[in-house]
């Protein structure tokens, strides 16, 4: 049999639409939910450097455009700025000692989402490279927004002082970008990446199977 959703995300396939009311309510709750899961992925933070945290939350902002789609991905990643940003909710990573420094990456989850959304929209998801690919340009985007962030957020002054502390190599702000934002980042990024690739892999195979089309 052939497959007929070749170009769809996950929960599109799975959550039944129907009446518009319906689909709303749906979609809302999903867009919650899944805010709410990326806020409790924040919690597992482990900081090698005095600024960015290592979380668990770049997993699931890679599984959120799989899994909800672009719009819905990049609503439930609004939601979450706006909970942790607005409504001062506890849903971003613990403080560390200069955490606002690493607020970049929150406004690259957003984009990233949605990018990874679009991608699997038109066909991505079935792949194992063009999931991965997806996964690695929502990855870039997410850089895209932090490191500019994190290399001009410090003053020359705290760059000195950080190197005088032993925190920093050098009082530059691409030592800050390379040691921050880059090197304590890229196995655990990609880990996560691979993760996040091969579950979107076994969800299809699952969903092919409940379907009976052929694997």
């Amino acid at each position: 049999m052939q497959s007929t959703t070749r170009a769809a995300t996950i929960l599109g396939v799975l959550v039944p639409r129907s009446t518009p009311m319906a689909n709303a309510i749906v979609d809302g709750a999903l867009i919650v939910g899944y805010a709410a899961l990326t806020g409790l992925s924040a919690r597992l933070a482990v900081y090698l450097n005095p600024a960015v945290p290592i979380t668990g939350q770049t997993f699931m902002v890679l599984l959120a455009g799989a899994a909800l789609g672009s719009k819905r991905a990049g609503a439930s990643m609004l939601v979450y700025l706006v909970a942790g940003g607005l409504l001062g909710l506890p849903v971003f990573a613990p403080s560390g000692p200069w955490s606002v420094a690493s607020r970049g990456y929150l406004l690259g989850f957003v984009v990233a989402a949605v990018i990874v959304g679009y991608l699997i929209e038109r066909g991505w998801g079935r792949s194992l490279f063009k999931v991965m690919a997806s996964m690695l340009i929502g990855e870039v985007a997410i850089y895209t927004f932090g490191l500019p962030w994190l290399a001009l957020y410090f003053s020359s002054e705290q760059l000195l002082a950080f190197v005088s502390g032993g925190y920093l190599g050098a009082p530059t702000r691409l030592a800050v970008v390379w040691e921050w934002g880059v090197k304590d980042f890229i196995i655990g990024d990609t880990i996560k990446m691979l993760m996040a690739a091969f579950g979107v892999q076994l969800a299809w195979v699952g969903i092919r199977r409940l379907k009976g089309e052929r694997v």
